[in-house]
């Protein structure tokens, strides 16, 4: 049958009778113009990584296989359908886990130690930032305090003293006013140690305490600290004045809780972990040979084993060096899509994103036929309706590209609406192998 002029081997695409450089050769029933988006995507392609290479001297591509008429396809089982662009996704696959992010998580402990007489939040409980999650007897604290009114009585009755002594209208010998000057300083330095030992408990004074009547200094430091929805619930006659309010530092869930009712609280051991539920992270083991093509910035779509909703999350981080012992490289990504329940704790599998074509020219893989010089597809001539035209089909060489479980990525060698055979297209390829051992 007459054939078109041919096309030799294409070096820049890797194949002959390249239908990108010579689109009059796709078996099409109306000519396709190649565009530049389809030059540029092939070049990404290739640009992208190492791909299967066709050896230049595969002669293959001159080859035809012809059936006597539609009906002989028909009982070879032989399907087709046209060539289709699709998305296609290269990527990189690790083992990961998905857990909160260890940034957004606050340990609280009490600041001084105690038996613990209230709680006022428990595990899954939310709570916001300054709530009161409970309350510790302290006798630290009680002792804060009597030091802040001693200190606070000390210094106001030297202040006292030196205004009478300056406002007298007498001869005051200067020794006597440089020593009431003295010691008036140095009890509002010790005041001032003393202020700062309730603040360091978490219970600072509110504005100048002297204009507080000295009757009410005390019962203004007994429930210091606590909201007045608190002290209503305790009662005056057995509360003392060592309660110490524990305060949420962020917001957050409890998730957990490690305190119960009397037990004693330590400063160095904590009595609540807040966690922000919504911040979580991929954490992700590559193998050190595919580390080097992940940076930061790519998307990670991940899969619990748990079958829960896939997790997409962005690569923040990435170690500068492998584990010692299982020599994987581990990468952090941040789940971007906060308005969704994911379940922290789970394993599962992540793939990283390198690569995505959203109109990449793409086959089936039974398509697709591995003959060790060279891939090749079977293309179905373009007349092969025709009641008159041979029944014939056309061996291919292709490039390809990203592969997946169902589909293969075609660089070049065909247009998107040539027909192909998909099923049973080894049948095509029997006859191919055959005529290979006849020709020798």
């Amino acid at each position: 049958m007459p054939r078109p002029a041919e096309a030799g081997f294409c070096r820049i695409h890797g194949v002959p009778e390249c239908t990108l450089c010579h689109p009059e050769l796709a078996q099409l029933p109306k000519p396709r113009a190649v565009t530049p988006d389809d030059l540029d995507r092939a070049k990404r392609a290739l640009d992208f990584t190492t791909r299967p290479v066709n050896s230049a001297t595969c002669k293959l591509h001159h080859r035809r296989i012809q059936f006597p008429d539609v009906a002989a396809v028909e009982r070879a089982g032989i399907e087709v359908e046209p060539v289709w662009a699709g998305p296609v996704t290269e990527f990189v696959s690790a083992p990961g886990e998905l857990a909160y992010d260890r940034t957004r998580v606050a340990r609280v402990s009490a600041r001084a130690q105690g038996p613990v007489v209230a709680l006022y939040k428990r595990l899954g409980d939310a709570v916001k930032a300054g709530e009161v999650v409970a309350l510790i007897e302290s006798q630290e604290v009680g002792r804060a305090k009597s030091e802040w009114l001693r200190a606070f009585a000390t210094a106001d009755l030297r202040r006292q003293a030196l205004a009478l002594l300056r406002a007298s209208g007498g001869v005051v010998p200067a020794t006597r006013d440089r020593e009431l000057d003295a010691a008036s300083r140095e009890a509002e330095i010790i005041l001032g140690t003393a202020r700062q030992s309730l603040a360091n408990l978490g219970l600072p004074l509110p504005g100048d305490m002297r204009s507080v009547p000295a009757e009410r200094l005390e019962v203004s430091l007994r429930f210091l600290g606590l909201p007045d929805a608190i002290v209503k619930t305790l009662d005056p006659t057995k509360a003392t004045s060592n309660l110490m309010p524990v305060l949420a530092p962020a917001d957050g869930v409890v998730t957990p809780q490690d305190v119960v009712l009397g037990e004693t609280a330590d400063p160095a051991k904590p009595l609540f972990e807040l966690t922000d539920t919504r911040a979580l992270c991929v954490f992700l083991e590559l193998k050190g040979e595919e580390a080097g093509r992940v940076d930061t910035g790519r998307v990670v779509k991940f899969k619990p084993d748990t079958g829960g909703p896939e997790v997409v999350a962005t690569v923040a981080w990435k170690a500068g060096q492998a584990d010692p012992r299982t020599r994987t490289v581990r990468v952090r990504a941040d789940v971007t899509d906060r308005s969704r329940s994911y379940t922290a704790g789970t394993f599962g599998v992540g793939a990283i994103v390198l690569r995505e074509e959203p109109n990449a020219i793409v086959v089936p893989n039974t398509a697709v036929h591995d003959e060790g010089c060279c891939q090749i597809v079977f293309v179905r001539d373009k007349s092969f309706l025709s009641a008159e035209a041979p029944k014939v089909f056309h061996i291919r060489v292709v490039r390809t590209g990203a592969k997946s479980d169902k589909q293969t990525e075609i660089i070049a060698g065909v247009l998107p609406g040539e027909i192909i055979a998909t099923v049973n297209s080894g049948s095509l390829r029997a006859e191919l192998l055959r005529g290979n051992f006849g020709a020798g």
